[in-house]
């Protein structure tokens, strides 16, 4: 018989008395994530205005557009570097007991949590530029995902290593509670097997009788 502690409840939560993430202190990202940013950003357009420039003298090419395509693109060089000046300033994250939070965007924004228990791969990587800039990323990947599902950009290399170790730690004391409840759970539903069958065999011969 299902005692009350057993029973199932299923009661309306309130929507004021959830927990709010904002008020978590969230860490900012590295400092030299900003430069690191700013360089690939400009670098990129800028190396598109050089085309686009170079274009204009070479031979049998003739786009007729003078110098307007370049002076767009650099004009799109300030506007993307301004966003990502203050994309750097939003980005920011922090551990809690159970998740990973992750806030990121300027126009759009975006927070990310994603609960340990969901984790199932962690790694961390650094291009040449990030590592000349002492940057490296932290990769989190779910269960059945070939991409990570988060990546958290913008930490130093060591920040970075003791993010991914914690991840790790957690996500190995997870497993390990998991098998524990399992195996518990496993002895117990034999106990109550063997108590059954045992059960039945006293009915059996209770049944049958003397003889």
């Amino acid at each position: 018989m299902t005692s009350e502690t057993d029973a199932f409840h299923n009661l309306q939560v309130e929507a004021d008395s959830l927990p709010d993430y904002r008020h978590v202190e969230l860490n900012p990202v590295a400092r030299s994530f900003l430069p690191y940013s700013l360089i690939t950003t400009a670098g990129f357009w800028l190396f598109l205005a050089l085309v686009l420039l170079a274009v204009q003298w070479v031979p049998y090419v003739n786009i007729g557009m003078g110098l307007w395509p370049p002076a767009a693109v650099l004009l799109a060089t300030v506007w993307f570097c301004l966003i990502t000046w203050l994309g750097v300033r939003r980005r920011a994250w922090a551990l809690r007991e159970h998740d990973l939070i992750y806030q990121s965007g300027v126009i759009w924004r975006k927070t990310v949590i994603v609960p340990f228990v969901r984790i199932q791969h962690v790694e961390s990587s650094s291009g040449p530029l990030e590592r000349l800039f002492g940057l490296m990323r932290v990769k989190c990947f779910t269960a059945g995902g070939m991409m990570a599902d988060l990546t958290v950009e913008g930490l130093d290399t060591d920040a970075a290593n003791r993010v991914r170790q914690y991840l790790l730690e957690q996500i190995r004391d997870d497993r390990v509670a998991d098998g524990e409840s399992g195996s518990g759970s496993a002895s117990e539903s034999g106990n109550e097997s063997a108590g059954e069958l045992g059960s039945r065999a006293e009915a059996d011969e209770v049944d049958r009788g003397p003889g």
